[in-house]
C-alpha cells in the first residue's frame, strides 16, 4: 500500500465492518466528491461482528424508548430492507414470535409489546397459545408476541454491495493493514498501519472489537472498555428442520443482561440455535481454545469485569456450564421448542460481541459515540448495529455536520 499525499483524504475511517462501510457510503451521498478511505486490518471487510452473527434484521423491539439504539434500529431496518431490495441482496421479512412460557413472562411480554409500539414498530400483536401454534406449531408458550417487521438477511452480501458502491463513488478501501499509530497533525491525522501510512482531515473510529484501543491511540481516555463475550450456536440437522419455521425468541429476563438462546432460520438455508454468552479469552476468540494473552490480561485486570461477575454470578456460571454441555444447551432450547433433542443438534458457528463495560460493572446499553473537533469515535455498537448500520452511518454524518 502506498502512502497517500498529505491530507489527501477528507475522511479516514478505521474499521471495515458494516458500520464503517455504511458510514463511508453515507458520507459519499451527503458530501459528493469527498475523499473517503476505509482502513481494515483483515484481508476482507466485515470479517468479525458484521458476519459472525445470526443474520437477523432487528426492528427495535427491546430498546428503551427515546434511546439512540431504539431510534436507529427502527430507522435502520427500514433502510436496510430498502437497500437490500434495491441492490438485490438476499433478505426476507419473515416476522418472528416472542414466546412467553409462563404467566410472569406473559406480563413482561405485554410490557415489551408496549415498548415496541412506543418505538414505532408496526403490526405488533399478542397471540394466544392457539394462534402461536398456527405460526410455529412446535413452539411452547402460554402466549406470544408477533413482530412482523423482523426478518433475515445476508450481511456478507450487504458488505460486498457497500464495498462496490463506495468504490464506484471514488472511495478507497484498504485491507490487510492494522492501525498501530495515530498522530494528530495540523489540519488532520496521520494513521500509520502495518502496511503503510494514510493521512486525512477527519478521523472516524468504527473499529468494533478494538474501538477502545483505537480511541486510546487517538488520545482518548475513556473509562469504558470493550469486554468480549462469545456467543456460540448450534444448527438444527436437516431431519429437525421442520421444528422451526422462522424466528422464535424468548421474552427477555430483566435479571439477565443478554437476550438468551433463540431459533433463527438462515437466509441461505438451515436454522441456528443460540447464542449463549460466555467471556471470550480473545477479542476474536470464536472457540474456547482461542486465547490472546494481551486481550485476556486486559480483560482480567479490568475492575468492571469482576464487579459484573459479582452482580451476575449464577448467570455467568450457568452460561459457562451451558457452553461445555450440549445437554444443558438443549435444555435451554427446549423451553421454547420442547420437541428439540440433543441428536437434532450439530455444531454451528460463533460470534464475539464487542460489549462496552464501565468500571462499575454496568454494561453500556445504548450506542455510544464521542465527538471531537476533527474525530468521532463509535465506542459501543453491538447488536443491532448490523441492522442499524446505514442509520448509524447517517447519524454520524449529521454529528459531523
Amino acid at each position: 500500500m502506498q502512502s497517500n499525499d498529505p491530507m489527501n483524504n477528507d475522511f479516514v475511517i478505521v474499521g471495515g465492518g458494516l458500520v464503517g462501510l455504511a458510514t463511508a457510503y453515507k458520507l459519499q451521498l451527503a458530501k459528493p466528491g469527498a475523499r473517503v478511505v476505509v482502513l481494515e486490518k483483515e484481508s476482507r471487510t466485515g470479517a468479525h461482528q458484521s458476519t459472525h452473527n445470526s443474520g437477523v434484521l432487528h426492528c427495535g423491539l427491546y430498546y428503551q424508548p427515546g434511546s439512540l439504539k431504539a431510534r436507529l434500529s427502527v430507522e435502520g431496518i427500514a433502510e436496510m430492507v430498502e437497500f437490500c431490495a434495491r441492490h438485490e441482496v438476499d433478505h426476507e421479512v419473515c416476522g418472528k414470535v416472542v414466546v412467553a412460557t409462563n404467566e410472569a413472562e406473559e406480563s413482561r411480554l405485554d410490557a415489551l409489546l408496549s415498548r415496541g409500539a412506543a418505538n414505532g414498530l408496526r403490526g405488533l400483536r399478542k397471540l394466544t397459545q392457539a394462534e402461536l401454534r398456527v405460526i410455529e406449531p412446535h413452539a411452547a408458550g402460554v402466549a406470544a408476541g408477533l413482530v412482523p417487521q423482523e426478518g433475515i438477511v445476508d450481511y456478507r452480501g450487504v458488505c460486498h454491495t457497500l464495498e462496490r458502491c463506495i468504490r464506484e463513488k471514488g472511495g478507497t478501501i484498504q485491507t490487510s493493514g492494522r492501525v498501530i499509530r495515530l498522530e494528530q497533525r495540523s489540519g488532520g491525522w496521520l494513521a500509520e498501519t502495518t502496511s503503510g501510512a494514510v493521512e486525512g482531515k477527519f478521523l472516524i473510529n468504527c473499529a468494533g472489537l478494538h474501538c477502545d484501543r483505537v480511541a486510546e491511540l487517538a488520545g482518548e481516555h475513556s473509562e469504558l472498555q470493550i469486554v468480549p463475550f462469545r456467543g456460540e450456536y448450534y444448527r438444527l440437522k436437516p431431519a429437525a428442520a421442520g421444528l422451526v419455521r422462522n424466528l422464535i425468541y424468548p421474552v427477555p429476563d430483566p435479571a439477565f443482561p443478554f437476550l438468551g438462546v433463540h431459533f433463527t432460520r438462515l437466509i441461505h438455508g438451515g436454522t441456528e440455535c443460540g447464542p449463549n454468552a460466555v467471556l471470550a479469552f480473545a477479542r476474536e476468540g470464536y472457540r474456547l481454545r482461542d486465547v490472546n494473552l494481551r486481550d485476556l490480561a486486559q480483560t482480567l485486570t479490568y475492575p468492571g469485569l469482576w464487579r459484573f461477575l459479582r452482580r451476575y454470578p449464577s448467570m455467568a456460571w450457568g452460561e459457562f456450564r451451558q457452553s461445555l454441555s450440549r445437554a444443558r444447551f438443549c435444555q435451554a432450547l427446549q423451553k421454547l421448542v420442547p420437541d428439540i433433542r440433543e441428536e437434532h443438534l450439530e455444531a454451528g458457528g460463533a460470534g464475539v460481541r464487542a460489549q462496552a463495560m464501565l468500571p462499575s460493572g454496568e454494561l453500556v446499553q445504548d450506542f455510544h459515540l464521542i465527538r471531537r473537533p476533527n474525530a468521532l469515535h463509535v465506542l459501543n455498537a453491538p447488536s443491532p448495529a448490523a441492522t442499524a448500520s446505514l442509520a448509524i452511518g447517517a447519524h454520524i454524518v449529521r454529528e459531523i455536520g
